[in-house]
């Protein structure tokens, strides 16, 4: 396994990526939460799911403050996708991968939804969507119009868990929905519990290789 970071400038501005290779046929590009970067439990161990169920792994460094909330979501999309297109474009350019999948939580979910779904170049890509922001209105109808195979990780006490819309995005065949009760948006336990917090953790991942292996 080679781990390498790599640095791309693009829009006069330097953006580094970490690239893990084992040579798989496929690779899953990751995107952060504005706080919850990949050392962080759920990409700690998101990576190490993709890595054993042979997928190479991207990891974008981006950083963005809280501060970007107070701009639209349209101009929050365009920002991130713009850091994020050049390296996902010169991973596929040196690598003949033959699977693809986008994992994103929070934050980092707007660039897959607003973005990629969208893009005709990943019409078969994968999602797998960890606290995603529905409380913006794009980011629902994004999901409601999408064909994509994706999988949504939601906990019960998140400030972005909305019943209605989450009973409509689960009505559609091509989603799976893993509700977390009492879990909070970075899928801890409430009121805070360490053990029950890392039995939350093993039962996402053990549904998140489900989903893998199920989508081939």
């Amino acid at each position: 396994m080679e781990v390498n970071q790599r640095k791309i400038n693009s829009n006069e501005k330097e953006i580094t990526y970490t690239h893990i290779e084992t040579g798989s046929p496929a690779v899953c590009f990751m995107f952060s939460g504005a706080g919850y970067s990949y050392e962080k439990p759920l990409f700690y161990y998101s990576t190490m799911i993709m890595l054993q169920n042979q997928y190479d792994v991207v990891h974008i460094h981006y950083a963005y403050d809280q501060d970007i909330f107070k701009h639209p979501l349209v101009d929050i999309t365009k920002v991130i996708v713009n850091d994020i297109n050049p390296v996902i474009t010169e991973v596929l350019q040196n690598h003949e991968y033959q699977g693809t999948v986008f994992l994103g939580k929070s934050l980092g979910t707007i660039p897959i939804i607003n973005g990629i779904m969208k893009n005709e170049r990943f019409t078969n890509a994968k999602m797998i969507l960890l606290t995603p922001l529905l409380k913006f209105d794009s980011i629902f109808d994004g999901l409601l119009s999408s064909n994509h195979p994706a999988h949504i990780v939601i906990g019960e006490k998140d400030h972005h868990y909305i019943p209605d819309k989450i009973q409509a995005i689960e009505n559609k065949p091509n989603i799976s929905m893993n509700k977390i009760p009492h879990a909070n948006h970075s899928l801890d336990i409430e009121p805070l519990n360490a053990s029950r917090s890392i039995t939350t953790l093993e039962g996402v991942m053990n549904r998140m290789e489900k989903f893998l292996k199920n989508i081939g």
